[in-house]
């Protein structure tokens, strides 16, 4: 029988501006580019929803003081805009390791926070 599970996270856009020498470390390159405006510039909101998104999803595998494996949990614009989570390496063992099925992400900005939830069931 299966449990629903939901994580959830959120970050305060003014942390974004701190990280951006060193996003590469917690974004993907693909996340990096559909995280700029049209312009080129980076969007701290976008920025932000994927990093709440990100821990969201890790809190799903339920492994609290293990590291986030951010480079193996990717957010991405599925169909529609959508969000749409990709895991991969430890975060892809982590989440056959915790049982858990397809993980669906809703992710919103206001305020000056982005805040994300994760939900998937495991068995």
């Amino acid at each position: 029988m299966s449990r629903p599970r939901i994580g959830v996270d959120l970050v305060p856009l003014t942390r974004i501006h701190e990280l951006l020498p060193v996003l590469r470390r917690f974004l993907s390159t693909d996340e990096l580019t559909a995280s700029r405006t049209p312009d080129g510039v980076p969007d701290p909101s976008g920025i932000a929803g994927r990093l709440a998104a990100k821990e969201a999803v890790f809190k799903l595998f339920g492994t609290a003081g293990r590291p986030v494996p951010w480079q193996g949990i990717e957010i991405l614009r599925g169909p529609g805009g959508r969000p749409e989570v990709r895991l991969g390496g430890s975060a892809a063992e982590l989440a056959a390791d915790a049982g858990l099925g397809p993980i669906d992400i809703s992710i919103s900005h206001d305020g000056g926070f982005a805040i994300a939830v994760a939900a998937t069931t495991a068995s």
